[in-house]
């Protein structure tokens, strides 16, 4: 008679897991996350007309969001009241123009690439001066000669056919409306936005200065930890930080501990993304650092700035200054004149 096996015997799923088990590791690669386009699908307004309503073109970019992206950053909106305020200046008043009126004019044409002129008649038809119709809200017809003043559905004023000078800051893309010089760096002035605002409910939550009292160690008798709560309590400026208190008797080589609730110092990267930012909208309206008050991060600064402004003024202002004169080829007189801008040496006694 033999002898019966008494070996166990595996099933295909236990033998299956063994032989897994003894199976070395090995190493895996996978990706994860869809493929990103290189042209965004906004990019294909490129390719078509500008779009019609109610008869006039609407503008390729948002004219509203360009004046809330304005002052979203204190570089971007500084860098164009500087060289608004710089061509002001050097503006010659002319009974048919005043320098209130530049000022107007020259804003709408560096914030939006465009910016209108009409003129304001006497009652025998001649022109008493040019004032600037608001840029955000003028759009031209489909005839291209005519304007109106719009709020975004209807006409609140049609102006006269051929009377309205438009200053165009020419487009790649089409020729009825201009864009600014800047549309590279709006996500710069937007990020700077952000990190400020950020910063701000950080410190507003209060949670910059929060901590957590752990206490482990049971020898800490109720009078003890009441006396210890109401001293966190009374505490000079209660209620400007939220900390924690937390009691768990039991004991370890830790009894007590303060832990921090967040460390700004070494998790935010707020002064990165802000210099970053700020140094991208000053490239975009290649204003000098040092002409807006900037102060050097560096020992050896930005260099002089009597010389950066002539710098500016000889390769930013003059042409500007061009730009704004082809007005008078379209009114038949020399109404806008500047005075070259000149940087006074400092005086030595």
């Amino acid at each position: 008679m033999k002898k019966a096996n008494t070996r166990p015997q595996l099933t295909s799923s236990a033998a299956t897991a063994t032989a897994d088990a003894a199976a070395p590791a090995k190493s895996t690669a996978f990706t994860f996350g869809e493929a990103m386009p290189v042209m965004s699908r906004a990019d294909i307004l490129d390719y078509t007309e500008l779009v019609t309503i109610n008869g006039w073109y609407e503008p390729p970019v948002s004219f509203a969001g360009l004046s809330k992206v304005f002052r979203s950053g204190t570089h971007h909106a500084s860098a164009i009241y500087f060289k608004r305020n710089v061509l002001a200046s050097t503006f010659i008043p002319h009974p048919l123009m005043s320098r209130e009126a530049f000022r107007r004019w020259s804003l709408d044409f560096m914030l939006f690439g465009n910016s209108y002129l009409q003129p304001v008649k006497n009652q025998l038809g001649g022109v008493l001066r040019y004032e600037p119709p608001p840029a955000k809200y003028v759009r031209r017809r489909v005839d291209l000669e005519t304007y109106v003043q719009t709020n975004g559905w209807q006409v609140l004023h049609e102006f006269e056919t051929g009377a309205v000078h438009h200053l165009i800051e020419p487009d790649v893309n089409q020729e009825i409306y201009g864009l600014p010089e800047y549309l590279g760096a709006i996500h710069a002035a937007m990020l700077n936005e952000s990190s400020t605002l950020f910063r701000r409910r950080y410190y507003e939550n209060g949670s910059h200065a929060g901590f957590i009292l752990y206490l482990t160690d049971d020898k800490a008798g109720q009078d003890d930890i009441d006396a210890l709560r109401e001293a966190l309590k009374s505490a000079k400026g209660p209620g400007n930080f939220r900390n924690l208190f937390y009691y768990a008797p039991g004991g370890s080589k830790d009894g007590m501990q303060l832990i921090p609730v967040s460390e700004v110092a070494a998790k935010d990267e707020f002064f990165n993304i802000k210099n970053i930012t700020r140094d991208d909208l000053l490239a975009a309206h290649r204003v000098p650092p040092q002409l807006l008050g900037i102060v050097p991060s560096n020992t050896g600064g930005f260099g002089a700035a009597d010389t950066a402004a002539r710098v500016f003024g000889r390769n930013e202002i003059e042409p500007l200054q061009a730009q704004f004169q082809s007005f008078n080829e379209w009114a038949g007189d020399e109404i806008v004149r500047f005075n070259p801008y000149i940087v006074d040496a400092p005086t030595t006694k």
